[in-house]
C-alpha cells in the first residue's frame, strides 16, 4: 500500500518520510472537473499543453518549411503560392487549438481553485492548532507558577518548623541539664 493510499485510508504511514506531500488535500480528491475526467477530456487538455511546447513549435516550424520549399522549388504542385492549402491548415489548426486551450485553463483553474481551498483550510487548521498549543503553553505555565509558590511556601513552612524544633530541643535541653 502506498503513502498516498495509507494517507486516504485514515492510516498512518509507516515512516514519517511516506507521508503524501498532497495529503491535506485528499478531501476533494472526490471533486471532478466541469469537463469530467473521461478520456476525451483528458486527451484535448493534454493535447492543448502539448501546443505550448518547443517540441511542437519545431515541429509546426520544420512542417511548414518544408511545405513552403517544396511548393516554391517546384519539387510539389499541391499547393502553390498564395499556399492557400497551408492557410486552410492553420486555419483549421486555429479553430481547434483555441478551444482546447481554453478547455485545459479552465480546468487548470478549477484545480488551483481546489487546491488553494485545501491549502487555504490546512493553513487554518496550523493556525487553530497553534493556538491551542499557546493556550496549553499558558495554562502550563500558570500551573508552574503556582506549583513554585507552593513550593516556596512549603519550603518557608519547613524552614520555621526547624527553627521552632531546634528552639524546643535547646528549651528541653536547657530543662534537663537545670534538673541534673
Amino acid at each position: 500500500m502506498t503513502p498516498f493510499d495509507q494517507a486516504k485510508a485514515g492510516k498512518q504511514p509507516s515512516s514519517p518520510e511516506g507521508w503524501h506531500h498532497l495529503r491535506f488535500h485528499l478531501p476533494y480528491k472526490h471533486l471532478t472537473s466541469t469537463f469530467g475526467d473521461d478520456w476525451f477530456a483528458l486527451k484535448a487538455e493534454s493535447f492543448a499543453r502539448f501546443f505550448g511546447t518547443p517540441t511542437f513549435l519545431v515541429a509546426q516550424t520544420l512542417i511548414v518549411a518544408i511545405w513552403v520549399i517544396a511548393n516554391v522549388t517546384g519539387l510539389t504542385k499541391f499547393d502553390v503560392y498564395p499556399f492557400i492549402l497551408l492557410n486552410l491548415a492553420f486555419s483549421l489548426q486555429a479553430a481547434y487549438a483555441a478551444p482546447l486551450i481554453l478547455l485545459a485553463q479552465t480546468r487548470q483553474a478549477e484545480r488551483d481553485k481546489a487546491l488553494a481551498d485545501a491549502d487555504a483550510r490546512h493553513r487554518e487548521e496550523i493556525a487553530k492548532s497553534a493556538e491551542e498549543r499557546q493556550l496549553q503553553m499558558t495554562e502550563h505555565t500558570a500551573q508552574m507558577a503556582a506549583l513554585l509558590k507552593q513550593n516556596t511556601e512549603l519550603t518557608e513552612i519547613t524552614r520555621q518548623l526547624s527553627e521552632r524544633i531546634e528552639a524546643l530541643t535547646r528549651e528541653m535541653h536547657a530543662k534537663v541539664l537545670a534538673t541534673d
